[in-house]
């Protein structure tokens, strides 16, 4: 299996095996991102802009690997999608910036993410899916702005 990951200042994504980049992943503590965090960076008009612009340049600082979500990456496409192939193109070269790795939504994760979501009635299945890569590559955090998603991990940081 492989993964696709999103280059760094603006590099052509890259294919890395998967057990390759699950490796590093762990070995530096990876940041993995809810989609709320890179529209809060992409938007400077979103409420959360600032702290999320300051948590990704902290999580750079201390060397962390950051990881979106397909699941998340899905999200942050829908509002570009509607504006058409260009926006899309655009949208996706941002994300491509700032993020190291999108990881795919697997059988285990999916399995992890319904064990979430049945535990925390207020986590939708989406966020559960990002809180599931959290926990299946060895995440030091997760981050979001929804403050429901404390309860169901402790590696859960809410972006205020």
């Amino acid at each position: 299996m492989q993964r696709s990951v999103g280059g760094i200042r603006g590099s052509r994504p890259r294919t890395f095996r998967c057990n390759a980049a699950r490796q590093v992943a762990r070995r530096v503590g990876p940041v993995v991102v809810d989609a709320s965090v890179v529209l809060g960076v992409l938007d400077a008009r979103d409420t959360h802009h600032s702290s999320a612009v300051r948590s990704l340049r902290t999580a750079r600082a201390k060397g962390r690997a950051i990881l979106l979500p397909a699941s998340a990456f899905a999200e942050v496409l829908v509002g570009a999608s509607r504006l058409g192939p260009k926006a899309t193109a655009r949208t996706e070269a941002f994300v491509d910036s700032i993020v190291d790795l999108v990881p795919p939504i697997d059988r285990n994760v999916a399995k992890i993410a319904a064990a979430v979501r049945a535990a925390h009635k207020s986590i939708r299945l989406p966020d559960a899916l990002v809180i599931a890569v959290g926990r299946t590559v060895g995440a030091s955090t997760i981050l979001t702005a929804d403050a429901r998603w404390r309860a169901a991990d402790r590696r859960v940081q809410i972006l205020r």
